[in-house]
C-alpha cells in the first residue's frame, strides 16, 4: 500500500485509516510530494477521521513527540512514526523508552528538532526594508536542517506585535502581516537578495565592541555552529577579527608587560599591573583609576614654578585643599609654611604636589577626618607623580611621609626610619625623607612636635643645599 503525504496532519489522516485497517507497517510505502508544493497549506488544519475509523487515545507527550520528530528531516520519517503508533497500539509502551531503540532513535529526533527551533530562534537576523505595496518590512532568510519553520514562525509572531515580516528559507516562506500568518512558497535563494541599509551601521557597532583581548576563536565556534556564519551579517568581518587578534591585537586590553611576552608561560605580575589596558584620561579631572574620586570634591593637582628645582610631595588632599582646589592651604600647609621660612626656602620657588590627588575621608560626627590611602590607590594615582615628575624635572625630591615615599619609590614596603638619616639618589634625582606636617600637629606632646618640625626644617635646608651644590661629575 502507497500513502503520500506532505505534511504531520496528513499523515496523522493516513495513520488512523491504517491503524482502523489493521496495517503493518511493512506493508506501508510512504513517499512525500515534490518540493513545489505547498509544504505547510495543511499546518494547522484539524483533520477529521471518517466515522468508520477507530478513535486513536494517544498520551499528550506522544503526540507532541510525534509532531516533533515529523519535522525530523530524514527520508523515512513517515515510515518511522507509523512504526512506533503500531507498536503503541499493540501495546509496547517501551517504544517511547529511551532504553528501546526505536524510543532511542524517537528522543534524538525530537531533541534534535528542539535544537533547530532554539537556534533558529537566535541565529535568524531580519535586515529592515522600505515598507512599499505591502511587502514586509522586515525579511529574514534562513537554511534549517529540519522543518520547523511553522513552530519558529509563531514564535516569532507572538515577539514581534504588529511588525510585518518575513522568513525565507530555501524550502518555504513564512510572512506576518501583523495580524495572521501566511504560508509562501520559496521567494528568495539567500541573504544576498535582501538589500539592508542599516546593515552598515550594525556592523560598525559590531567591530567597536569586539574585544581582541577576549576572544577565544575555539569557543566561539563551538557555541555558533558554522553552518550559521554565512548567513550573519556579522559573519562577514569575525574571522579578519580573529586572525587580526591571533596577529598581534590580542594585546589590546591587556597591561603591555603581558602583551609583549610570547608562548603559554604563566607570566607572574603584581595585582595592580594585572590591570587591562585602558585609554588614560587626558585630564586629571576625567581620572577614575580608582574609586576616591566619587567621595571627593574634586581633584587637586601640583602648583608651583614649571622649572622648580626642588619637588614637595605631600600624601593626599585634606578638607582644606579639597574644598578650595590647592595643595597644602589648610592646618598642614600653616606648618609647611612656618617651616619653610625658618629653612629660608620660597614657597613660589617649589613645586607643591602629593601623592594621591583625590581627599580619602570618613565622617566623625559633623568632620570629615583623614583617612590613609591604601596602596592600591596609591599605585593608581602614581600616573599623575609621573607626569608632574616629566614635565617639572626637580633636581631634589622632598617625601612628606611615609605614602609620599611608596608613591616616589614605587614601592609599597617603603620605611621612612631607612631612609631618613641622609639623602639618597632615585631616579637620577635626590630624595629626601621628612615628617608630614600634620605629624607635627597630631603628635602626642610637644618634644615629639618640636622633633618633627626640627626634621622637616633640616631636610628642607638639605634640599636647598643639594640645589646650590655645583654637579657632580661622571
Amino acid at each position: 500500500m502507497r500513502k503520500v503525504v506532505r505534511s504531520f496532519d496528513e499523515w496523522r489522516v493516513a495513520a488512523r485509516e491504517l491503524i482502523a485497517g489493521r496495517i503493518a507497517p511493512e506493508s506501508v510505502e510512504w513517499a512525500t510530494s515534490e518540493s513545489d508544493g505547498d509544504l505547510f497549506s495543511a499546518f494547522g488544519a484539524e483533520p477529521h477521521a471518517p466515522a468508520s475509523q477507530a478513535a486513536l487515545h494517544l498520551p499528550r507527550q506522544l503526540v507532541e513527540m510525534l509532531m516533533a520528530a515529523g519535522c525530523f528531516n530524514t527520508p523515512d520519517r513517515w515510515a518511522f512514526l507509523y512504526k512506533v503508533l503500531w507498536r503503541w497500539q499493540l501495546g509496547q509502551r517501551d517504544v517511547v523508552s529511551a532504553a528501546d531503540p526505536d524510543g532511542a532513535r524517537l528522543h534524538a529526533m525530537v531533541k534534535a528538532v528542539h535544537r533547530e527551533e532554539h537556534d533558529m530562534h537566535a541565529y535568524v537576523r531580519f535586515r529592515e526594508r522600505k515598507e512599499e505595496d505591502g511587502a514586509p518590512r522586515f525579511v529574514a532568510w534562513f537554511e534549517p536542517t529540519h522543518e520547523v519553520l511553522p513552530q519558529v514562525a509563531r514564535h516569532f509572531a507572538r515577539r514581534m506585535g504588529g511588525t510585518s515580516w518575513m522568513i525565507a528559507t530555501p524550502a518555504a516562506a513564512v510572512a506576518w502581516d501583523g495580524e495572521r500568518l501566511h504560508d509562501m512558497p520559496p521567494l528568495m535563494r539567500s541573504a544576498a537578495d535582501i538589500d539592508d541599509a542599516g546593515e552598515a551601521l550594525w556592523l560598525t557597532y559590531y567591530r567597536s565592541i569586539f574585544n581582541p583581548a577576549r576572544v577565544n576563536a575555539d569557543l566561539l565556534r563551538s557555541h555558533i555552529p558554522s553552518r550559521f556564519w554565512k548567513n550573519l551579517p556579522e559573519g562577514a568581518i569575525v574571522p579578519a577579527m580573529v586572525s587580526a587578534a591571533a596577529n598581534g591585537e590580542r594585546r589590546t586590553g591587556q597591561t603591555s608587560t603581558v602583551g609583549r611576552r610570547s608562548g603559554a608561560t604563566t607570566i607572574p605580575v603584581a595585582a595592580e599591573r594585572a590591570q587591562p589596558q585602558r585609554e588614560v584620561p587626558s585630564t586629571l579631572d576625567q581620572c577614575r583609576r580608582c574609586d576616591l574620586w566619587r567621595n571627593a570634591t574634586q581633584a587637586i593637582p601640583g602648583v608651583g614654578p614649571r622649572n622648580a628645582r626642588i619637588m614637595l610631595v605631600g600624601e593626599q588632599p585634606g578638607d582644606q585643599e579639597d574644598l578650595q582646589g590647592l595643595p597644602f592651604v589648610g592646618p598642614a600647609g600653616a606648618v609647611l609654611d612656618r617651616a619653610l621660612a625658618e629653612a629660608g626656602v620660597r614657597r613660589d620657588a617649589v613645586y607643591l604636589t602629593n601623592a594621591v590627588k583625590h581627599f580619602k575621608w570618613e565622617l566623625r560626627g559633623k568632620r570629615r577626618l583623614h583617612k590613609t590611602p591604601a596602596q592600591s590607590e596609591i599605585a593608581a594615582c602614581h600616573l599623575w607623580l609621573e607626569e608632574e615628575l616629566a614635565r617639572v624635572k626637580p633636581d631634589v625630591i622632598v617625601a612628606l611621609g611615609s605614602t609620599a615615599l611608596k608613591s616616589v619609590l614605587e614601592r609599597g614596603s617603603a620605611t621612612m626610619q631607612s631612609v631618613m638619616d641622609a639623602p639618597f639618589e632615585h631616579d637620577g634625582r635626590w630624595v629626601i625623607t621628612v615628617y608630614h606636617p600634620s605629624y607635627v600637629l597630631r603628635a602626642p606632646d610637644e618634644a615629639t612636635r618640636q622633633q618633627a618640625y626640627e626634621v622637616i626644617v633640616n631636610g628642607l635646608r638639605q634640599a636647598l643645599e643639594l640645589i646650590a651644590a655645583p654637579a657632580r661629575s661622571g
